[in-house]
């Protein structure tokens, strides 16, 4: 692997515009939108628990791309 790969992985990446700041809050909103309505249906339990984790994974993985993608 690539010292410049790891280092794009492990380095801090602040939104540098406006527009990439409403990008990350955008990401945010709109994952917590369908949080908060699959806890209103889905029965809590294993499967519930592990629907959310992955959604928060959906949202660190979706921010980390517009982070990383330098544009």
């Amino acid at each position: 692997m690539e010292i410049v790969d790891l280092e794009n992985r492990f380095m801090f990446h602040p939104a540098s515009t406006e527009e990439k700041r409403n990008d990350h809050t955008s990401v945010r909103m709109k994952c917590l939108t369908l949080a908060l309505e699959l806890n209103e249906i889905i029965p809590d339990g294993r499967e519930k628990s592990l629907a959310i984790t992955h959604l928060e994974e959906v949202m660190f993985w979706s921010n980390a791309g517009l982070a990383r993608s330098g544009g």
